[in-house]
């Protein structure tokens, strides 16, 4: 039996997932982009998984320098969220112009100081699925970073973002 992928990415559609921004510095530019398919695998020891398409430059960047950071996005900042997963946007460095970001300590990724967590993540292993590589992580650090920030994550259902809590 064979499910139609229209039909499984609009099921897909209704699971409300939490969104976030995943940066990389590759040693030449920082890339980054808007992730939905990230969560906590493991906490002792703390491992999480990042899925990427693998025709991506996401996925190529993670896998060549083995390391990123993500940022956990709050519901008010959706305009970064768009910024992120924009078509042919420019370099995350460019993105986050304007936005106070420093970078982590661990991976040299840019980490959002407006988000609500951010964790910085060492690549243990991958593993090619479907049309998307999954990469397990190893979380090496926990940048400070919205401490003055009362939260409310930003989720994804629907084709859209909204505000959680």
């Amino acid at each position: 039996m064979s499910v139609a992928s229209g039909a499984y990415l609009e099921a897909m559609a209704l699971l409300p997932t939490g969104v976030s921004v995943v940066t990389i510095a590759d040693g030449r530019d920082d890339i980054g982009a808007t992730v939905s398919a990230f969560v906590s695998v493991s906490a002792n020891p703390p491992v999480v998984m990042l899925s990427a398409d693998s025709q991506g430059y996401v996925a190529e960047v993670v896998e060549w320098v083995g390391a990123f950071a993500v940022s956990v996005l709050a519901d008010d900042q959706r305009a970064l969220a768009g910024r992120f997963s924009a078509e042919g946007r420019p370099s995350a460095r460019l993105l986050v112009s304007g936005q106070p970001h420093h970078r982590g300590e661990h991976t040299g990724a840019i980490v959002l100081d407006g988000a609500l967590a951010a964790l910085e993540c060492s690549v243990r292993q991958k593993v090619e699925v479907g049309d998307h590589t999954v990469f397990f992580a190893d979380v090496v650090g926990l940048p400070e970073v919205g401490a003055d920030r009362p939260g409310r994550a930003m989720a994804r259902w629907g084709g859209r973002y909204h505000g959680l809590g």
